[in-house]
């Protein structure tokens, strides 16, 4: 029997974790794309390359231990204006590790990140209540809108697509990730979303990777931090 897969992040879940950024408010055609688990190399620097055909701004949450391996490619991230997140040294389980080692994994990555960010995405979504009350204090935790299911084998690239541009709206999230084992599905999704919603009239912009703590990313962020980015 296939999985039941969820795309569209649903509403009671949102309010349940309503300290987490699931979304940008706004009623204009923007999204948010975001790539998880890199950086690595080709499949990084092709999602560079399909970016920057549309002047497309995204936010890659970065595996510490990605940034350490590839310098080179991090910096290709960073001299694109492309924004900058925490995605855990290891690529950690939430669920299934201790506080403490959660906690000093998300230092370590931070402390490799030759740049500063506020942003911060748990692997596979998954974080306990008590690992993200501290985060939050000097953390944005980045959720999503919409998930593409790129790294999932047994979803077909049309059905990804398909999923992906019925659900996003203005201000989505969504996510994709470079990486090798989405590389089937993601390879096909990415040009076809940009392409797609570029006729549709949407622009693609990175998230702030400095936003105020005071309150959850909005909008109005985004557009006062763009000068700064």
């Amino acid at each position: 029997m296939i999985p039941l897969f969820v795309h569209k992040s649903p509403l009671l879940l949102k309010a349940i974790y309503a300290p987490f950024v699931w979304n940008i408010p706004t009623q204009e055609k923007v999204v948010y794309l975001t790539f998880d688990d890199g950086p690595i190399p080709e499949v990084t620097e092709w999602v560079l390359e399909q970016l920057a055909k549309y002047q497309a701004k995204a936010t890659f949450f970065c595996i510490g231990d990605n940034v350490y391996k590839h310098p080179e490619i991090f910096a290709k991230l960073v001299a694109q204006d492309h924004s900058i997140g925490n995605h855990t040294f290891n690529h950690l389980n939430g669920w299934k590790t201790s506080d403490t080692m959660y906690w000093e994994n998300v230092g370590r990555c931070n402390d490799i990140l030759p740049v500063e960010t506020n942003l911060f995405r748990p692997p596979y979504g998954r974080i306990k209540l008590s690992q993200a009350k501290p985060l939050l204090e000097d953390h944005h935790i980045v959720m999503w809108d919409v998930l593409t299911g790129d790294f999932e084998k047994y979803l077909s690239p049309e059905r990804c697509l398909e999923k992906t541009l019925r659900y996003t709206s203005p201000g989505s999230i969504v996510v994709l990730h470079d990486s090798h084992k989405a590389w089937r599905n993601m390879s096909y999704v990415l040009p076809r979303i940009l392409e797609d919603l570029s006729e549709r009239g949407y622009r693609f912009d990175a998230l702030p990777q400095q936003a105020p703590l005071s309150e959850k990313l909005s909008y109005s962020h985004t557009q006062a931090l763009k000068t700064q980015h």
